[in-house]
């Protein structure tokens, strides 16, 4: 009865998710920066992102005002990380006002550089404030409410960055890893794909598998896969090893009139010579788009028939 019960939720939280996914399309770019550069990583910055949607499309039934929607997403990915900082002891630090007159920023600060140096130079609150004010253009009484402070602390936590930016040593960027994966299995797992042997694939994978296209479905069996997101076979694209920012992926590439483009980043992680955990980023934009330009690739726009983000 209970199995019975959770499967009719599943067609109308589908069809939330696609309205939701809709209203927010012209914030999801921005909020995937934000959520990048607060946390220091893309990889990090892609969880917070995916966790933020969750909870802000499984909590907007508690607000009962009308609500800023931009606002209130930037709240959500601040407090979650703010969060996730404070259970790894991480310094969160409060943020103090100073009696100094308040005036508008006019001094040249190349804002470009200083985004990939927040994260080491800044606790997780002043990296918001930073974010949200210099790069994003809250009013400093929307950030002070977004992150619990006052307007006050704000503009004193800017200045004093502002400093600490200007004064800062420059850093050198380490050369690009070019290690890819030693893994047998991962080895084979590119063979069978690029062979379209699905048989190949699913025999590589563990029957306790995690399996998950973000935030499009998951699956926790082989028999699920092999009855879902593989019914159809393999999608007939070719795929290569690549490192994207420091981490050995998959990339899937798919043909086009202007050459190969992005389908599908993957990675995976292997125990007992069986893939545990499979994870796809098919769904995912902002994602894919950003780590199109990273690689150097053109990313796949339209994906029939589930996606068209050239809309």
């Amino acid at each position: 009865m209970t199995e019975k019960l959770i499967t009719n939720f599943y067609e109308p939280s589908r069809e939330l998710h696609q309205k939701f996914d809709h209203v927010i399309g012209e914030f999801g770019e921005g909020l995937w920066s934000y959520c990048r550069y607060l946390t220091g990583s893309p990889w990090d910055g892609e969880d917070l992102y995916q966790e933020t949607m969750l909870k802000v499309l499984g909590g907007l039934y508690q607000r009962w005002h009308p609500t800023n929607l931009k606002s209130y997403l930037y709240r959500i990915a601040t407090n979650t990380w703010i969060d996730h900082c404070r259970r790894e002891k991480r310094n969160v630090c409060s943020l103090l006002e100073e009696h100094a007159p308040t005036e508008e920023f006019t001094d040249h600060l190349d804002v470009a550089e200083a985004l990939e140096e927040l994260f080491q130079l800044f606790t997780p609150r002043q990296t918001a404030v930073f974010l949200l004010t210099e790069v994003f253009q809250f009013r400093a009484d929307e950030v002070a409410s977004i992150v619990k402070t006052t307007p006050g602390a704000v503009y004193a936590t800017i200045r004093r960055m502002r400093e600490k930016l200007k004064n800062r040593p420059r850093v050198f960027k380490a050369e690009k890893n070019t290690d890819y994966h030693k893994n047998e299995v991962i080895k084979a797992y590119l063979k069978a794909f690029n062979h379209g042997d699905m048989e190949g694939i699913l025999a590589l994978i563990s029957d306790q598998v995690h399996y998950e296209a973000a935030l499009g479905f998951i699956e926790v069996t082989k028999d699920e896969i092999r009855n879902g997101s593989m019914s159809h076979g393999l999608p007939g694209h070719k795929a290569k090893e690549f490192i994207l920012w420091g981490k050995a992926v998959i990339v899937v590439l798919a043909d086009s009139d202007k050459g190969p483009v992005v389908h599908d980043i993957q990675y995976q992680e292997v125990e007992n010579n069986q893939i545990v955990y499979h994870r796809s980023y098919f769904f995912r934009k902002e994602f894919i788009i950003a780590a199109s330009k990273e690689l150097g690739l053109n990313p796949q726009l339209i994906k029939e028939p589930f996606i068209n983000w050239e809309s």
